[in-house]
């Protein structure tokens, strides 16, 4: 009897063994659950988006909102009637706006160009 008990209870071991830890055991069905959760996943984000191509090719062939959106944003285009006004923000000179003065006059040459210029086509005048 007791030869039995311990035959039974290796079969079972074995058993569990394989159950838990052998393949196609629990840890591979859960890996496998999880791979397949991941890829409803992508696959409701590709339909999400497959919606949304879907809706602009048909706003795309029955309306005209959606055409000139695309012409105004990736053409540049401008609609009759409106004026194109285009903003320029001024980059950050390099250059000092003035050179350090020294506290005696400055000579002639030391002047800036256009500073000299100027006095250059008064004295023409």
């Amino acid at each position: 009897m007791k030869v039995v008990a311990a035959g039974l209870l290796v079969i079972l071991v074995l058993l569990q063994y394989r159950l838990w830890l052998g393949d196609g055991g629990l840890r591979d069905v859960y890996q496998l659950r999880a791979e397949i959760e991941a890829q409803r996943e992508q696959n409701r984000a590709l339909q999400e988006r497959n919606r949304t191509l879907a809706a602009e090719v048909q706003d795309l062939k029955k309306g005209t909102v959606a055409i000139e959106e695309r012409a105004r944003t990736d053409l540049g285009m401008v609609g009759p009637g409106e004026t194109y006004y285009q903003v320029v923000t001024p980059k950050a000179s390099t250059q000092p706006a003035e050179p350090p003065r020294s506290s005696e006059p400055p000579d002639e040459e030391d002047e800036p160009t256009l500073v000299a210029q100027a006095r250059t086509s008064k004295q023409r005048h």
